[in-house]
């Protein structure tokens, strides 16, 4: 089924509810390290797509830029997508540590033009349901997801 223009901008996927537990399992619990999420073949509804309770951040960001999506052809090819990942970094000043729930949202430049604006259009309604997000950034290229690119945005210069 095609997704039409008017599809997206009406924003008409849906919030699987797992979506929500996952990540208050992630801020509670604090068991949970990362959440990444996807939208279904068909655009029509935000699931859970992985979580992992390994803090490995390059493991992590292999799994977005590795991720894929199908176009409204059904060709297949970089896929977009939206994680969340509970970063814990050490200050500069010796004065603790600190953690960040931080929402990231992958659209890699060279993904398809339909997932892409579907990823974009859909953006606000998952964070609006995610309540504690300290922190958040778009993420468009493999250096924007690099470890000391994405400490010095988390901690705003201070780790």
């Amino acid at each position: 089924m095609a997704i039409s223009i008017r599809d997206i901008h009406l924003n008409r996927c849906s919030i699987s509810p797992d979506c929500v537990s996952k990540f208050n399992e992630l801020k509670l619990n604090k068991k949970i390290k990362y959440i990444i999420y996807k939208l279904t073949d068909d655009y029509k509804e935000i699931v859970v797509e992985e979580t992992s309770e390994d803090g490995d951040w390059e493991a992590f960001r292999e799994k977005l830029v590795n991720a894929q999506s199908k176009s409204k052809t059904g060709k297949v090819g970089k896929g977009p997508r939206y994680a969340v990942y509970d970063f814990n970094y050490d200050l500069a000043s010796g004065e603790g540590s600190r953690s960040k729930i931080t929402f990231i949202a992958w659209s890699p430049d060279d993904a398809g033009i339909q997932p892409k604006m579907v990823y974009a259009s859909s953006k606000d309604a998952l964070k609006r349901s995610l309540n504690g997000i300290a922190t958040e950034f778009q993420a468009n290229d493999e250096d924007d997801i690099e470890y000391q690119s994405v400490l010095a945005k988390v901690s705003k210069g201070l780790a």
